[in-house]
């Protein structure tokens, strides 16, 4: 019996009890007690009329829990202070919950977003939408999670995206138009704007560059301790980069919005080449209010380099001097929360946007909890994770590419000089840790049975790895 997890709620009693068959709900109520008809599984008669039911960690079941326990069924989290967890493995969750409790003891209390992951890490992984919001259930049913949950359907793409997690029950939506970004534009000639400028998508855009112009041009924007004015020319600038993209999220937000469901967006447009400007954010945030979007959360591209699984690369004051702006841009056009993505182990970073934002900030973290994963299997099986770094070390100049990192092979530990007791070390090393992080599909393709079975076989350690790594992802934010 995992004790957390024991709830006694309307005469019935829940908890999830581990079997010969794995981790099953148990349910005891009185033989007519309207839970039973919720959920499917095993009766047997207990005493006294009762029933002891125990129930297979499936979809469905994990849908009634969110019924009888409605906590656990996410919905939207407003501007309060949040962060995400992405869990590529479906197991991270419980670990995850323990980190925000431990946080929430010593200081304002952060909202959690278990359920995370983006349509390229679930195609990746192999999961459904289902899948993750139901893992991301079960496990804080386990850690005994009494609080609200959101659920982050990240990185939509295309309206196909928002329709499966839908149906899947997320209400945070974070639309990603990167790929309608031109980051040509802040090295084009006028000539060059001009050409890009006249392609946009006008009709989408309900507007033309008359009157953007009679809107934009020379305007002078107040801010709370800055003016900002857009000429000319970072108007044409601001507009050939993000015109589409802006197009691109109105209809993913009209598309989203014509569900019918409870829902929060964001709006993601730090997976871009080149920073978002202080101009180019107002002009964003400018247009998207002009075309009825409404959002709660958006995500810039910042100055300096946010690279998966590490620290921040960059000059630091000067970082900080545009997360000030941008925060008083979130704030004066807004309010909506300043989101940092690619937010896992940026520990240098979390005081500066914390400071700036005041709180109205959301961090997102994805693969570090599988770094976690690695890190444990380092500890107890050497000979496997040698295996998963070889191939990680084969596989990274393919992985790579649809990720912003600068890992070099060159500069990576050399595994076969390791010893086994060295191992461990390879996730705290910048370049072998980049490597492991974002070759993560290729070893879930080719052992990803096996490697969840030594972590399930491992997970009082695996949890504690997690609560330990996630309380300082945590901690800062919940200081201001």
């Amino acid at each position: 019996m995992f004790a957390t997890s024991l709830v006694i709620n309307d005469d019935a009693a829940l908890w999830l009890h581990r079997t010969s068959q794995g981790k099953r709900l148990a349910l005891l109520a009185k033989n007519d007690h309207r839970w039973h008809s919720l959920f499917h599984g095993d009766a047997e008669s207990f005493r006294e009329g009762f029933v002891l039911k125990f129930c297979p960690t499936d979809h469905a079941n994990a849908y009634a829990l969110q019924t009888v326990l409605p906590n656990l069924k996410p919905a939207p989290l407003g501007l309060n202070v949040s962060a995400g967890c992405g869990d590529r493995l479906g197991m991270a969750t419980p670990g995850h919950a323990r980190a925000f409790n431990s946080v929430s003891k010593d200081g304002k209390a952060v909202a959690p977003i278990f359920a995370q992951q983006s349509t390229r890490e679930m195609t990746r992984t192999k999961r459904s939408p289902q899948d993750v919001m139901c893992d991301a259930t079960w496990g804080a049913f386990e850690a005994g999670w009494r609080a609200a949950v959101g659920a982050d359907a990240d990185h939509l793409k295309v309206p196909a995206d928002i329709d499966s997690c839908v149906a899947a029950g997320f209400t945070f939506y974070t639309i990603d138009p990167g790929a309608h970004v031109d980051s040509e534009a802040d090295a084009a000639t006028v000539a060059q704007l001009q050409t890009k400028v006249a392609a946009l998508r006008w009709n989408d855009l309900e507007s033309s560059i008359i009157n953007l112009q009679s809107l934009y041009q020379d305007k002078t924007f107040d801010l709370e301790d800055r003016k900002i004015k857009l000429d000319a020319a970072s108007l044409m600038r601001a507009l050939a980069k993000y015109g589409n993209a802006i197009a691109h999220v109105t209809q993913m937000y009209r598309h989203l919005e014509s569900k019918g469901v409870p829902f929060e967006l964001e709006v993601s447009v730090d997976e871009t080449e080149t920073p978002t400007t202080h101009a180019e954010h107002i002009f964003i945030a400018s247009e998207l209010k002009r075309l009825g979007v409404k959002w709660v959360s958006l995500a810039p591209r910042y100055v300096g380099r946010f690279e998966k699984g590490v620290d921040y690369i960059g000059d630091l004051k000067e970082l900080e001097n545009d997360l000030n702006v941008h925060a008083q841009i979130a704030s004066v056009f807004g309010p909506y929360k300043l989101s940092l993505h690619s937010g896992s182990d940026k520990f240098s970073v979390y005081p500066l946007i914390v400071k700036a934002t005041k709180g109205v900030v959301h961090l997102k973290t994805a693969g570090t909890s599988y770094l976690e994963a690695l890190r444990v299997i380092a500890s107890v099986d050497a000979k496997f994770f040698r295996e998963i770094a070889e191939l990680g070390y084969k596989r990274y100049p393919t992985d790579r590419a649809s990720y912003h990192v600068s890992a070099e092979l060159v500069r990576a530990p050399v595994l076969k000089i390791l010893a086994d007791a060295q191992l461990p070390s390879l996730l705290d090393h910048f370049d072998s840790r980049e490597i492991l992080h974002v070759t993560y599909g290729s070893a879930l393709e080719k052992w990803g049975g096996q490697l969840k079975e030594v972590v399930r076989k491992n997970e009082g350690l695996y949890y504690e790895f997690l609560e330990r790594h996630f309380i300082k992802h945590i901690r800062p934010f919940s200081n201001f």
